[in-house]
């Protein structure tokens, strides 16, 4: 045996781990949810994010003459499909309700089509 005591092994570094790129910390680490302060920090609840979605109906010819274009912008129930499913802007989805409507008064778009399956009458 030696007279020499072993000096102590440096600590072990923190392990990065694989599902991160190095330097990036955890939401506990940075101080998220799970430091007490709340969903969107210590200001409160966060924004939700939209994407900006593009108009479809731009170039689109909507009238009520042609039910085979604004079929596509109705369920298959009948229900007018609302603008954040569609992507359409505010004044365009006005004028395609309207188009839609006019359609279903001149019997060129059903008001309701089939029900539910299993639903027997």
């Amino acid at each position: 045996m030696s007279d020499t005591i072993p000096s102590p092994s440096p600590p072990p570094a923190p392990r990065e781990s694989a599902d991160r790129p190095p330097g990036q910390f955890t939401p506990r680490e940075a101080g998220g949810e799970s430091a007490g302060r709340g969903p969107g920090g210590p200001g409160g609840r966060r924004r939700p994010y939209y994407r900006r979605k593009v108009d479809r109906t731009r170039n689109l010819d909507i009238t009520y003459r042609k039910p085979e274009i604004l079929e596509r912008f109705i369920t298959q129930s009948g229900k007018i499909l609302p603008r954040r499913v569609t992507g359409t802007s505010a004044k365009n989805q006005r004028r395609l309700a309207r188009q839609i409507k006019l359609a279903r008064v001149l019997a060129l778009l059903p008001y309701k089509r089939h029900g539910k399956p299993g639903e027997g009458g």
